[in-house]
């Protein structure tokens, strides 16, 4: 039996999210009133480890943070959800990464300053770590290119060869580069890829969606692309599959794709096919939309499943 079901690397840095309807700054020195602002658990690889903790999986996060105040508080949040931080590194000369998002809605706008998220690399991976989980995920390629970006394919190689299960979502390219070589590694060696529409259409450097799945199923991993309040599309081969449920009225859509990895991963790890962890990807997405911030509304096992279980699943062309 592995000792985790899941293990995820990447970034963790705190969101000082800011909530109204209009939070576009004013600048000329012009303050402005907003609905509220918090500090709240941030990084995408953070918010899908709390994610599958809710959902009642044993998880581990390997990340890096600095010796700050801020790096403290993010460790202190994991462990009260039950994440194992004891793989997380301590940088001493580098602050913890932190993000400002500033969100309205279904739509937000996010400011990053990476810091310690910019210096994990695969030599702060344990192999024995990787060995003991039953599914390893990435988040956020391109904050980490850079430093985790050149061993992240030999990590997922090693982990496949341990019979692990691999998954990565590359989140949005800052830079507009897209394509790398270090990236291409990755892909290949991910079981599962999991972008959102949009990502998906410039990682394959395609003209629609149809293509863009075609193009990367064709790299080598299974792929299901993120749909926002319209689902999900699989990709398993030849075969597509359309998931959708019925829409949620979202208060912060922060965090959505990340708690619907947790979500997907929880049903593979359970033995369900593609289309139906999808839709408990969809279900565990949707209802975190439910309060502000990534983790907030992150929904328990039973609450995952009894929207899932509403899910459509159709042939799409």
């Amino acid at each position: 039996m592995s000792r985790y079901d899941l293990v995820v690397l990447g970034d963790c840095s705190p969101d000082v999210l800011v909530l109204g309807d209009d939070v576009d700054p004013a600048f000329g020195q012009q303050e402005k009133l907003v609905d509220g602002i918090s500090l709240v658990i941030g990084g995408s690889a953070a918010i899908t480890a709390v994610a599958a903790a809710r959902l009642g999986l044993r998880v581990a996060l390997a990340a890096a943070v600095g010796a700050d105040p801020a790096g403290e508080f993010m460790r202190d949040q994991l462990a009260a959800e039950g994440v194992d931080v004891s793989f997380m590194a301590v940088r001493e000369d580098a602050p913890t990464g932190m993000t400002v998002a500033l969100s309205r809605g279904g739509d937000r706008a996010i400011l990053t300053a990476l810091g310690a998220v910019a210096s994990l690399t695969a030599a702060d991976i344990p192999g024995k770590l990787l060995a003991s989980a039953g599914h390893v995920h990435a988040s956020s390629w391109f904050l980490l290119r850079d430093c985790l970006g050149p061993g992240l394919g030999a990590l997922f190689s090693a982990a496949r060869s341990a019979g692990v299960m691999t998954s990565l979502d590359t989140n949005w390219d800052p830079s507009g580069r897209w394509a790398s070589p270090d990236l291409s590694a990755a892909i290949a060696q991910a079981g599962l890829l999991l972008p959102n529409e949009a990502e998906a259409i410039r990682l394959a450097g395609a003209d629609d969606l149809d293509a863009a799945v075609s193009a990367l199923v064709a790299a080598g991993p299974r792929v299901v692309v993120k749909l926002g309040e319209r689902g999900a599309l699989c990709g398993d081969g030849s075969v597509r599959r359309r998931v959708s449920l019925t829409p949620v009225t979202p208060a912060d859509a922060t965090g959505a794709g990340d708690c619907f990895n947790a979500g997907l991963i929880a049903g593979l790890l359970d033995g369900m096919d593609l289309p139906r962890a999808a839709a408990l990807g969809c279900a565990a997405g949707a209802l975190s939309t439910r309060a502000p911030g990534g983790t907030a509304a992150a929904p328990d096992r039973p609450a995952a499943i009894r929207l899932a279980s509403t899910a459509s699943i159709t042939p799409a062309p």
